[in-house]
């Protein structure tokens, strides 16, 4: 019914709007790809000020505009290689680009640099590529080799200047590491996946699927349909919506206009995932965002948003959250409260185009009396993030640095049941942790040759676990999937409570593009988690090698 109630008002919509703008598509969200496009709206985005950068995937059009300025200021070898990088990947939505191919294959493959095949007129374009994602490795805590093998393809592009399209599709067995092995059995899903089956001796096999449909309702106004993740935030985290949690159906709407960018979006998730031996449809739930983000100067975005997740029955949508602008607090209150509503603010500040700062504070539930008594009160949930970028560090070139620092309060984003909190497919919708934390994290990207990246990241988070017995699990407040109904006590809560862990995370990653998109992959992950019950220990060495071919790296930074 939802899904109905959708497609029509898009039908009338698109309709009523026979004179739509120019249409673009976004970049897949990959985050060596990001730091790139991060790296030049830093030093350069007070020149495309359009460019908001807290809500992704962001628009192919928007990146071509940035890229063209850091092609008119790059001075390094290194930059400009990125920037002709962001020039061809864009091809479409510049004149600067140098992507025309020397030896098609064919006459029909890579006529350009950057597609298997592309074809492009007045009233219609598309670009297909391969994907590919070939990785092993070893692992002291398992036998035998580790590895993924995933082959699939992208196809994007538009028609008639109105329409914007883009699909992805993917097929992967894999065997992971087992630190990664103990969370999909704790979750009984595969991290970022959807349905799985096992496949062969400890692997999983599994499907991807992503896309989506945009149509410019006019030059200031665009409207998407599809299947995919979101990202909300400039940091390495989220806290407010991550890209942790698989992709769900969605309807957005983005209006840009002045200094400002407001985004509606809706999303139908999945409340609950029960591997059975047959046939099941899963129980639903919605959620309803909504964020305004406004350039207060050309360096200075504050933005503040609000979202609620609920459910009404068997796959009934609550009509009332439709309202694209309505606060939704009141809606929920005027429907007898029964759903979880959360709402918070993020800013980013890019100071004398060489270093960020940014952050976000999310308010689950909070009462300032409580907080002021210092007494632990269960239902002040809140998180909090501060965090900085410098770019060009110590005046090296190509040298960049990130430091983030996370708090989590205990039962932040649990509410009464599955059909309620803050997950989806039985995965965190932020932190992929979940709560009850403190979490500092420290990245250096490092680029000295144009083809070649050098990432080390440190995540060290303290965090407490809950207790699982044979019979019961204790909540304190860390697994999201959990009732805060079955709390441990309303005072003295604290962060940390429960089994105190200090997890520490180490990547060391090499990579090389051999060609367009073309990536080799030499990583070495530390995992080090020091418990206060000996049981739950872990020390992970995880060293893996891999080809990547059009698809982003795949990451278990849990």
């Amino acid at each position: 019914m939802f899904m109905k109630r959708v497609l029509c008002a898009l039908g009338l919509t698109i309709a009523a709007w026979s004179a739509a703008q120019a249409q673009d598509v976004y970049v897949p969200y990959n985050r060596d790809v990001y730091h790139w496009i991060d790296r030049y709206q830093i030093k350069y985005g007070d020149q495309v000020p359009q460019l908001q950068t807290a809500a992704r995937p962001y628009g192919r059009a928007d990146v071509a505009d940035l890229a063209e300025v850091s092609a008119r200021n790059a001075t390094t070898a290194v930059d400009q290689f990125n920037t002709r990088y962001l020039l061809n990947d864009n091809w479409n939505y510049t004149e600067l680009d140098s992507n025309d191919s020397r030896r098609p294959i064919l006459n029909y493959f890579y006529r350009n640099k950057t597609d298997l095949y592309h074809f492009q007129n007045e009233h219609f374009t598309v670009r297909v590529n391969p994907v590919l994602h070939l990785e092993v490795g070893l692992d002291n805590q398992t036998d035998g080799v580790r590895y993924i093998n995933t082959r699939g393809v992208q196809v994007e592009g538009t028609i008639d200047e109105k329409f914007g399209y883009y699909a992805f599709i993917g097929e992967t067995q894999a065997r992971f590491p087992g630190y990664v092995m103990d969370r999909i059995q704790r979750d009984n899903v595969v991290p970022h996946e959807t349905l799985w089956k096992d496949f062969k001796e400890d692997a999983y096999d599994f499907g991807t699927a992503r896309g989506y449909i945009n149509y410019a309702l006019s030059k200031h106004v665009e409207i998407l349909l599809g299947h995919d993740r979101q990202f909300i935030g400039d940091g390495y985290r989220s806290l407010i919506y991550s890209d942790y949690a698989p992709p769900s159906f969605f309807l957005k709407l983005n209006t840009r206009v002045w200094k400002i960018h407001y985004m509606n979006l809706f999303q139908e998730l999945t409340a609950e995932y029960r591997r059975k031996d047959r046939d099941l449809l899963f129980p639903k739930k919605y959620m309803a965002l909504h964020r305004l983000g406004i350039n207060v100067t050309d360096n200075l975005n504050i933005g503040v948003f609000e979202q609620i997740i609920f459910a009404r029955g068997k796959g009934r949508f609550e009509l009332q959250y439709l309202n694209p602008i309505i606060f939704y607090r009141s809606v929920e209150l005027a429907l007898g409260s029964e759903d979880n509503a959360l709402l918070g603010a993020d800013f980013r500040w890019n100071v004398q185009n060489r270093v960020q700062l940014y952050g976000q504070l999310l308010l689950d539930e909070f009462l300032l009396a409580k907080v002021k008594e210092r007494e632990g009160w269960w239902a002040n949930k809140f998180a909090g993030q501060i965090g900085a970028k410098y770019i060009d560090a110590f005046g090296i070139n190509n040298l960049d640095l990130q430091g983030e620092l996370n708090v989590i309060r205990p039962y932040t984003y649990q509410h009464e049941d599955q059909f309620s909190n803050y997950q989806h497919y039985n995965q965190p919708l932020a932190h992929p942790i979940g709560a009850n934390l403190y979490e500092v994290i420290g990245t250096a990207y490092y680029q000295p040759l144009p083809r070649l990246m050098l990432t080390g990241k440190a995540i060290a988070t303290r965090y407490g676990q809950d207790i699982v017995t044979a019979t019961d699990t204790l909540n304190y407040g860390n697994n999201v999937l959990l009732s805060y109904l079955n709390r441990i006590d309303n005072y003295g809560n604290e962060i940390g409570q429960g089994i105190r862990t200090d997890q520490l995370y180490l990547d060391m990653t090499a990579t090389y593009q051999l060609k367009y998109n073309l990536f080799l992959d030499l990583k070495q992950v530390v995992r080090r988690s020091d418990a206060e019950v000996d049981a739950l220990d872990q020390n992970t060495f995880f060293t893996s090698f891999a080809l990547r071919w059009n698809i982003a790296q795949r990451l278990h930074e849990f």
